[in-house]
């Protein structure tokens, strides 16, 4: 079974039943994209004494949770599983996903480092690259979030997680072209 100290920090209980059967860790469910504000509390102040990793569905209201955590408790580990990795019966999510795409996920954490955001990046430079506004921008995009383990991105989202890990133009010249 394999340990890790930090808190997870999951969606709902189908989560933690699955993810249990092979981590042995502390999980904390937000109960769905129902994020209060006992909740932020709580976390900030976990945040304090020991890592959190945010491992939510790939999804809408996954994204939103992770956000909004990010947005308002800083260093915050971010694991993603991709959804293609993580369909079962209709449904998205981590409790459908494998357990080796979710230790792949939380082998490749991301921490978006807020309060040192730093604009390598412009949008301009995403539509030179064609990440944004070509024919082939979403696959670009998948090669791009698949490097960097940050789960899927449309333009606007890429630019900013890429500017969080302070990513420069070069390196996405780089990685495309290679």
């Amino acid at each position: 079974m394999n340990r890790i100290e930090d808190l997870i920090v999951v969606e709902g209980k189908t989560d933690i039943d699955f993810l249990s059967s092979f981590i042995d860790a502390d999980f904390y469910s937000v109960n769905g994209s129902a994020v209060n504000e006992k909740d932020l509390i709580f976390l900030k102040n976990i945040s304090k004494q020991r890592g959190i990793i945010v491992l939510t569905d790939p999804d809408y209201p996954g994204e939103k949770i992770r956000n909004f955590l990010n947005e308002n408790i800083p260093n915050l580990k971010n694991a993603y599983v991709k959804k293609e990795n993580s369909i079962k019966n209709h449904k998205v999510g981590v409790a459908e996903s494998t357990k080796d795409e979710v230790l792949n996920a939380l082998k490749n954490v991301v921490i978006y480092n807020k309060g040192k955001k730093n604009n390598y990046l412009t949008y301009m430079d995403l539509y030179e690259l064609e990440l944004v506004g070509a024919k082939n921008s979403k696959e670009l995009r998948k090669i791009v979030d698949d490097y960097y383990h940050t789960g899927k991105s449309n333009g606007k989202a890429l630019l900013k997680k890429l500017n969080y890990l302070s990513v420069k133009k070069e390196e996405l010249e780089k990685l495309l072209n290679a």
